[in-house]
């Protein structure tokens, strides 16, 4: 059982935890070289260099020329899981909106079961696989770091909703690409992440089919409504759009160091009162006034669990490629929503949609063009070798122990 070795479950070699074969590593004596697999003898081989391991060895190849990342699989399992995303934020904001439609409004209530959920089940797998004394070194030592990122998370969630109420719906979809402006330049600050140029234009052209997609609507009047405050409401929406690219960088940086039920875990069970202790000051009177029946219950589990998934696999693209592919996969959401609200609101395509979703695509392929085969799952921070993260699913470190590794 793993309450046998909680001695060097945390600190410096935390990651060294083993989940079942996805976020699976071995403690190794200082200056040993990581194990490859087995060379089927039975016998594990050494990896003693950087060109001896054929997962650094091709990504090094690879470097810098045209398509080395898009002929992979991996690229292809982030392409599929960021639109996974997308589509299951738009579901939850459908599912807001017709919570919405029966009279009940309580953004920051509705939140707190994602929260419990997640605390539920990741934080009892961390006591499952480190048990208690090993769950209370990770709340001695590292506490502090995922209070700040739930809070983080917790109030990006909160304001954005708050822009909602005051400004258009355009206004603050607008000032939400700011949160890719953080997220890049936080990246470049703390997480020495260098961006290609091709990069840059693949972010730019995601940018330019949303606006594409924003042309639509003014064209059509869709999502065209008054602003009872668009100052107060386009300056939660920019505070909003701040906390996201924040948390996202931020959780970036602990999922490719920590195991991902522990920061899922973590998250949850902060964010829970975090989010629990504002919604009982902010929602009290919303909702004592809310309906109450079984098509409200049935949102709000629906609700809940769509956004307890896309919280689960975020970590997951985030340790594949980054936050800042994250949050450009997060842009077709706008198409999604239309979709979905044909069959749900009886909304109608226009024209120009099918062509915005098609450049955001295409961005998507471009901001990959000109990377390795390993493209940002190799973290800068972690070194050269990835030794300092975890050895996980979707972390460089598990194909470089493992190059018949997908994930």
């Amino acid at each position: 059982m793993a309450q046998s070795n909680t001695q060097e479950f945390y600190g410096k070699d935390s990651d060294n935890i083993d989940m079942t074969n996805a976020d699976t590593v071995t403690h190794q004596p200082k200056g040993a070289e990581a194990a490859s697999p087995e060379n089927g003898h039975g016998v594990p081989t050494l990896v003693t260099s950087h060109e001896a391991n054929p997962v650094l060895e091709r990504d090094a190849q690879t470097k810098g020329t045209w398509a080395g990342y898009v002929k992979t699989k991996q690229f292809w399992i982030a392409m599929l899981l960021g639109q996974t995303l997308a589509i299951c934020i738009t579901s939850t904001n459908t599912l807001s909106q017709l919570l919405s439609n029966e009279g009940t409004s309580i953004p920051a209530f509705q939140s707190f079961f994602n929260y419990v959920l997640l605390n539920l089940v990741y934080t009892s797998y961390t006591i499952y696989k480190l048990g208690f004394k090993g769950w209370g070194k990770i709340m001695l030592k590292d506490g502090w770091r995922f209070f700040i990122l739930a809070f983080i998370d917790v109030e990006g969630n909160y304001f954005i909703v708050l822009a909602y109420r005051y400004t258009t719906l355009l206004s603050a979809q607008l000032i939400n690409f700011w949160a890719i402006v953080v997220v890049v330049i936080l990246s470049f600050l703390f997480l020495r992440v260098r961006y290609r140029w091709t990069q840059i234009a693949g972010i730019l052209l995601c940018i330019g089919g949303v606006g594409v997609l924003f042309g639509s609507d003014h064209i059509t009047g869709f999502n065209q409504f008054d602003a009872i405050d668009p100052v107060k409401g386009d300056l939660f929406a920019l505070l909003g759009a701040s906390l996201y690219g924040i948390s996202n960088t931020f959780e970036e940086f602990l999922v490719s160091e920590q195991p991902l039920y522990v920061v899922i875990g973590q998250l949850g069970f902060w964010g829970m009162f975090i989010n629990g202790t504002q919604a009982g000051i902010f929602d009290r009177t919303s909702f004592r006034a809310a309906t109450w029946n079984g098509a409200v219950g049935g949102y709000l589990t629906g609700y809940t669990l769509i956004l307890s998934l896309f919280y689960s696999l975020a970590p997951i693209l985030f340790r594949l490629t980054s936050a800042a592919f994250f949050n450009i996969s997060l842009l077709t959401g706008n198409f999604w929503g239309v979709a979905i609200g044909i069959k749900v609101f009886h909304y109608h395509i226009h024209w120009m949609y099918p062509i915005a979703f098609v450049l955001i695509l295409v961005g998507q392929v471009i901001y990959f063009l000109r990377q390795g085969s390993l493209a940002e799952q190799k973290k800068p921070w972690l070194g050269e070798d990835q030794d300092k993260g975890v050895s996980g699913i979707g972390t460089a470190k598990r194909r470089v122990e493992n190059p018949d590794a997908i994930v």
